[in-house]
């Protein structure tokens, strides 16, 4: 394990990328029009946020009813797990561009038999999960068991669980189909998607981004850290789940954007007789601190810049902070 204060080369920490994360920061920040799909043809509206509970999984979903819908309230639709309850967050003003299969249809309003029945699961979830876990323990399997659900509108199972490789349980779904006689389902998931299942405590002391906030984030890259100019330490940047932090994200787009204003780290230009050089950007304080070859060491207003015929020029507005 690295020591806390030491700081990584990029590679090292390459292994807490997403993937694909590396081309990933390019597409940040863009707007894009609303409440339209892939082939510009108009959605539903309104159209609603809605959250798998279990898994922690958004989807968009509309239904004929006109009467609207208040977030938290529970509905039946079809999920890619199977027929079941969620619970609107509210309502999408701006999606962005979505394909026809990313808007699902709301199927009804949770009755009080489907709130019942979700009640009754709980238990009964728990019990499955105790037993899946002591089967692997007796098949020696390596995974770790994650989570159990009962899906409401069929009989089926679904057993969560992480894995650092492919798993073969078949014998274990066999013992489990012998134990509860109703469909079994094993999903791998990742150590991402293991954190939203879960939830924890981040290094800010709130909800996991991923559990608390929304499971549509963006990949982050080592790039993120480096232009925002944190430690790249793997203790530092990391959540628990051992990637980057999915808020590394958040602020991405503010400094790629304010840094295209001004000149960057070892950037040379001459002012005031003298040849500078730029040794340190603060990005969110506007300061630029620049190191003369007489000595001087001075610190400026980002704003002083300006990119003309091709070179960095220093504006004669004010007497730089020595």
């Amino acid at each position: 394990m690295p020591d806390y204060e030491h700081e990584q080369t990029e590679e090292e920490l390459r292994h807490l990328e997403d993937e694909h994360a590396g081309a990933a920061h390019e597409e940040l920040g863009e707007e894009r029009p609303g409440l339209k799909d892939r082939n510009g043809k108009s959605l539903p509206e309104p159209l609603y946020r809605v959250q798998l509970e279990h898994a922690r999984e958004t989807f968009y979903a509309w239904r004929d009813e006109p009467e609207p819908l208040v977030p938290g309230e529970l509905v039946v639709l079809q999920t890619r797990y199977g027929k079941d309850v969620c619970k609107v967050l509210g309502i999408v003003r701006n999606p962005g561009w979505l394909s026809p299969e990313d808007v699902v249809k709301i199927d009804r309003v949770a009755t009080g038999a489907d709130r019942e029945r979700r009640e009754q699961n709980r238990p009964k979830e728990d019990h499955a999960f105790e037993v899946c876990r002591k089967k692997i323990e007796s098949h020696r399997l390596p995974m770790k068991l994650v989570s159990a659900h009962y899906v409401l509108d069929e009989p089926k199972i679904i057993f969560f669980f992480a894995a650092e490789s492919r798993v073969d349980f078949r014998e274990l779904v066999k013992d489990l189909v012998g134990v509860f006689r109703t469909r079994i389902e094993l999903r791998q998931i990742g150590v991402r998607d293991e954190a939203r299942v879960t939830g924890g405590c981040g290094v800010c002391g709130r909800a996991l981004c991923c559990h608390g906030v929304s499971d549509k984030l963006n990949p982050v890259s080592i790039k993120m850290a480096k232009d925002q100019n944190l430690s790249l330490n793997s203790m530092k940047i990391s959540g628990p789940c051992g990637r980057l932090l999915c808020c590394l994200a958040y602020e991405y787009g503010f400094y790629r954007e304010e840094r295209r204003r001004i000149p960057s780290e070892g950037a040379r230009f001459s002012y005031d007789g003298t040849q500078f050089r730029v040794v340190e950007i603060n990005v969110p304080a506007g300061r630029i601190r620049l190191h003369g070859e007489d000595g001087r060491s001075l610190t400026v207003e980002s704003s002083r810049f300006q990119h003309l015929d091709g070179r960095w020029t220093l504006k004669d507005e004010e007497e730089p902070t020595r």
